[in-house]
């Protein structure tokens, strides 16, 4: 028996590689491997950011005692949640219904056929806080294996039958208006007046609750919606959780106030909130938005981005051992670096004290007012952010992950197109085609993850389709190329014909896919969109492209199927909710035509994109040949027939299905939006 983990492509399995316990990945091998020495399973998941994976790894995964114990009582699945989502849901499902909490890293103990008897989040290798030592759960257990296996038969078998009747879908009625205000109203209810945000600590960044916010209030003008969503981004913007030298969001905040972070920072939250704050900026205006969005798509290009065109997954939480000390700073270190009078004046900007706002009198850097001299700010953050590069900087996790580098495709070519920046374009083609070119079989199936430009072995889920959908769809609304349409209306087939539910909604998992002794289907928005509101959104967006009434009704069938969650629980639907406003505002399509690199069709582009309508779809792309002003032929419906106007670019608009006459001035088009 050895340690199985040398050979995978995950950064966070590679971590336990060199560990004693004899670790497999999870494969029916390590399954048939305890059956036939009838041993439980060990599960352990984690991720290769998560600071207490780390911890119960140094306690006890490197500890020579318990590595024995384990290898002689146990057969030990080491699992990665961001490769393996499907086995994480089923089994977080499982212990949140045992101990009525959930985390990682997560410890389940199963029998041979999969079934949960026990389940448990972090242990400690001594006993303390109240909590056993992980030997002794671990002693525990094996009595129970050995004397009590008809009550480990039944606990399993009934916490499957839990897991398979939770997995039904949501139904209500449909999202109109009425329920969509009523959300509103319920979110205002748990809004944090004081620090923005939703509920109170830790707080997590409620992205996709603005986005819905945003897009409310664009179609309804309300003032209230608005102010939700921009009270919240602005928190966000000026706390700790955001790193104000390099850019980036941490993955959430300890506190209520947004000051001191949980330092890992996900790409998915970069991703989300990047186009968070550009939507908030281009519909207010509001220059914070602006910086934070540029910052964010500089520190996804700059910390982020592979060498094969993807995006890494995490940065993790600790350096060297020690959560966020490459980012904290006492007011001696500033005077170091800036020298007596600039470092007192930045530590007064920033917040930094001598009694500290973090660990050992050291502080996070917040930002809470715009600095009384913007050149200095810019010359201060620059000379900071180089001493800084010279730190011990964090691990980093680069596996690809499809669906999350198809978010960060998504918020790239917005911003490209939006800033009028070809760097963050670029890098969203890039991404697009890494994701075509790597992380699709021979059948045309999605994968989860790559490295180092080789795809690993694991099947794609369903959020992995719907956001690299959204992606190429925002690459084809960039380009105009219709390779990108094409390829993502294959990839929406495969959902409607793969994922699909009885009830009209989908499930996580494909239907050829490994089976689990549960199949998983969560409708919540949590960290990233549903897989199913991460589908509509796509569905519904190739529809508005294409006109194609059966991808719309599959959009509005799957958002029906997590209405009841939405009306419920509205922060935990915000994806959901954000579709639903798309689905009740549009379609509103516009066609941009002429040359790629003709300044005029680049400003009736930004024109279109500027407008917050939640169901506008935009397609740029080129006209016939020579500018003739007559009809162009195109494989993309919405540029079929769009020719130029007098020789020069022109935007056509459509809304709820009744076109307007074309326009080649951006402020025609602005207003026509409105």
């Amino acid at each position: 028996m050895t340690n199985r983990l040398a050979g995978s492509t995950s950064p966070y399995l590679l971590q336990h590689a060199d560990n004693p316990v004899h670790w497999w990945p999870w494969t029916d091998e390590a399954f048939e491997r305890a059956r036939s020495e009838s041993k439980p399973v060990l599960l352990s998941v984690g991720y290769a950011a998560c600071h207490w994976c780390h911890v119960m790894a140094h306690e006890s995964f490197e500890d020579g005692p318990t590595a024995d114990y384990l290898n002689e009582h146990f057969v030990c699945i080491k699992v990665d949640r961001e490769e393996r989502p499907d086995v994480d849901a089923v089994y977080m499902g499982a212990t949140q219904a045992m101990t009525g909490q959930g985390g990682w890293p997560m410890t389940c103990a199963l029998t041979p056929e999969g079934m949960p008897f026990f389940a448990g989040t972090y242990f400690p290798l001594e006993p303390r806080h109240g909590m056993p030592s992980f030997r002794q759960v671990l002693a525990a257990l094996t009595d129970a294996w050995v004397n009590r296996r008809d009550q480990i038969d039944k606990v399993g078998a009934d916490v499957v039958a839990r897991l398979q009747s939770a997995n039904v879908a949501m139904p209500g009625p449909a999202l109109d208006a009425p329920a969509l205000d009523a959300a509103m109203l319920a979110l205002a209810a748990q809004h944090d007046a004081a620090h923005g945000g939703f509920g109170g600590a830790p707080k997590f960044p409620p992205s996709m609750v603005c986005e819905f916010l945003l897009r409310q209030a664009a179609r309804t003008g309300s003032g209230q919606a608005l102010g939700l969503a921009s009270s919240t981004l602005t928190a966000m913007a000026r706390g700790g959780m955001y790193d104000q030298l390099g850019g980036g969001f941490a993955r959430y905040s300890v506190d209520a106030g947004w000051v001191v972070p949980h330092f890992e920072k996900m790409l998915y939250d970069n991703a989300l909130l990047l186009r968070a704050n550009l939507h908030w900026w281009r519909q207010t205006a509001d220059p914070l938005g602006l910086r934070v969005a540029a910052q964010t798509a500089d520190f996804l290009l700059r910390d982020l981005a592979t060498r094969e065109g993807g995006f890494a997954s995490a940065l993790d939480a600790d350096t060297d051992g020690v959560e966020g000390s490459t980012y904290v700073w006492t007011p001696a270190q500033l005077i170091e670096v800036l020298g007596d009078e600039d470092g007192r004046w930045a530590s007064a900007l920033l917040d930094v004290t001598t009694s500290g706002t973090f660990e050992h009198g050291s502080s996070v850097l917040q930002l809470r007012s715009d600095p009384d001299d913007p050149e200095r700010w810019a010359l201060v953050r620059e000379r900071l952010l180089t001493a800084r590069a010279a730190r011990a900087q964090p691990g980093r996790d680069d596996k690809v992950v499809a669906a999350w580098n198809g978010l960060a495709v998504t918020a790239l070519a917005e911003a490209g197109v939006l800033l009028d920046e070809p760097t963050y374009l670029d890098a969203a083609m890039a991404g697009g085609e890494l994701l075509a070119s790597v992380h699709l079989d021979a059948a045309g199936r999605l994968l989860r993850t790559s490295r180092d430009g080789v795809a690993g072995p694991n099947a794609g889920v369903l959020d992995d389709y719907g956001c690299v959908a959204e992606a190429w769809l925002a690459l084809l609304g960039a380009t105009g190329d219709q390779v990108w349409l094409q390829r993502a209306e294959r990839l929406l087939e495969r959902v409607l014909h793969g994922f699909a539910a009885r009830d009209g909604g989908f499930h996580d998992t494909a239907d050829d896919a490994a089976a689990l002794v549960a199949r998983p289907r969560d409708l919540a928005d949590n960290a990233s969109p549903a897989g199913t509101s991460a589908a509509a959104n796509a569905l519904l967006g190739f529809a508005s492209a294409t006109g194609s009434s059966r991808h719309r009704l599959a959009a509005e069938r799957a958002v029906a199927s997590a209405a009841g969650l939405a009306r419920q629980a509205p922060r935990f639907a915000g994806w959901s909710l954000a579709v639903a406003e798309a689905l009740l505002a549009g379609p509103v399509q516009v066609a941009v035509v002429g040359a790629d690199d003709d300044p005029a069709r680049h400003a009736l582009h930004r024109a279109a994109l500027a407008s917050p309508s939640p169901g506008a779809v935009v397609v740029a792309g080129t006209a016939t040949d020579n500018g003739a002003d007559v009809p162009s032929t195109s494989a993309v419906p919405l540029l079929e027939g769009r020719g130029l106007v007098q020789g020069r670019p022109a935007a056509y608009a459509c809304r709820g299905f009744v076109c307007q006459r074309p326009v080649t001035d951006p402020n025609n088009l602005a207003s026509m939006m409105k």
